[in-house]
Order: structure tokens, then C-alpha cells, then sequence
């Protein structure tokens, strides 16, 4: 269970004071009770890093550090600067954001969202390795695709909550994939879906695992 939050981050006094982390998770963005949370983090993430300054730290934005972090301030701020920082360090990666970019990947039905949750409410992604031809996309245009669909499914308020699962249909992996993907990329690629996101809720599949095995469909 999540540790109790023993003082406001910001000034004055009320009950979501005295809520923990696992409470303050299920109340909905809006609410005024995780305001001197947001508050807190986007001066303390300001105060940590002059560069944070050009960025625009929306309310919706930070509290999905905070969900990560049971509403921790400290630990939801190291990992939004971990966050910054992966972003500056990897402009390969995440330098080109734009659907266009990996659009005939996409059209190949490498990558899916199930259209429903499992059964405690996480997404669920699949990988079909065999969908991606080294010789014509690069290992970081293939995980270009992970960075888009983390960015957009963390904002999501139950995703935050519950988390998600990957799969990776690894059927047709072969020596020419392997050989796209260095250590130095794969430590960076391993961070990309954690970010944002319940690490007590990650949980990554590698299998020969069809999508109506898990209680999805194929359908990207």
C-alpha cells in the first residue's frame, strides 16, 4: 500500500492531506484536491532545471508523473527530469513525433492497441516483430512508434491508474533485426514505456501470442 502523504506541498491544510497515494490516484484531474500537488511539482521542476522554463507544464501533463509516483512529489519530480532529459539525449527518437513519419510501418500493422482493457483495466500493446523489415525502417523508426503511443495513451486517466501490458509477438524475429539494435539503443528504447506510467502496473509479455488469446481482437 501506498505510504500516507504526511505534508501539503504547498501551504494551508485539508483532508487530501491525509489521503495516500492509492486515494488521491482515483479522483478525477480536475479535482482541487491534487491542485497543490501539480502546483508543487511544475515550481519544483522549474526551480530544478532553468530549461524546464521553455516547456509548458499543463496540469494534465504533470499529473501523470504524480499518478506514477503515488503523488510523491520528490519521486514524481525524478522522473519527469529523467524524462526530460531522455527526450534531449535522444532527438533520433523523439526529435520527429509526427504519424507521417512511420506511416507505411503503421500500414504494416506492426504495432496495435487492443480496443478493450484485460480484465484490471490496463492497455494492452501489441509488437509483431515479423511486420518490421530492417531493410526498410530503422530501429528508431520502429521505436519512434513506441514513443508516439506512449505519449498519447498516458494521458489517459485509467491508463495512468492501471497501467498496461505489452506483448511481442516475436513470430518472424530474425538475425537481421538484431542486429538494428545496439545496447546503448536498447537502454534507451527499455525506458520509453515506463515513463509516465505505474511501474507496479508494467508487465511485458515476449510469446508467440495472438491478440485473441489475450481477449482482443487483431484489429489495430
Amino acid at each position: 500500500p501506498a505510504a500516507f502523504i504526511r505534508s501539503s506541498p504547498a501551504a494551508g491544510s485539508g483532508s487530501e492531506f491525509t489521503m495516500n497515494g492509492a486515494q488521491l490516484n482515483e479522483l478525477p484531474d480536475n479535482s482541487e484536491q491534487l491542485l497543490p500537488f501539480v502546483v508543487s511539482l511544475r515550481r519544483a521542476a522549474q526551480q530544478a532545471d532553468q530549461r524546464c522554463s521553455i516547456w509548458t507544464f499543463s496540469d494534465g501533463f504533470l499529473i501523470k508523473f504524480l499518478r506514477a509516483r503515488d503523488f510523491d512529489v520528490a519521486l514524481s519530480l525524478k522522473l519527469l527530469l529523467n524524462y526530460l532529459q531522455w527526450r534531449r539525449a535522444s532527438p533520433e527518437i523523439s526529435s520527429c513525433l509526427s504519424p507521417s513519419s512511420v506511416l507505411g510501418l503503421l500500414r504494416a500493422l506492426y504495432h496495435a492497441v487492443l480496443p478493450h482493457r484485460d480484465h484490471v483495466g490496463s492497455r494492452v500493446l501489441i509488437y509483431r516483430i515479423g511486420q518490421w523489415n530492417p531493410k526498410e525502417w530503422s530501429a528508431f523508426q520502429v521505436f519512434r512508434v513506441s514513443l508516439m503511443t506512449s505519449e498519447i495513451i498516458c494521458m489517459e486517466t485509467e491508463t495512468q491508474r492501471r497501467g498496461l501490458k505489452t506483448i511481442f509477438d516475436l513470430k518472424g524475429w530474425s538475425l537481421s533485426h538484431a542486429l538494428q539494435i545496439n545496447p546503448s539503443l536498447a537502454k534507451k528504447i527499455s525506458s520509453i514505456l515506463s515513463v509516465g506510467l505505474r511501474s507496479s502496473y508494467m508487465n511485458v509479455t515476449f510469446n508467440r501470442l495472438s491478440a485473441e488469446e489475450y481477449g482482443g481482437d487483431d484489429d489495430p
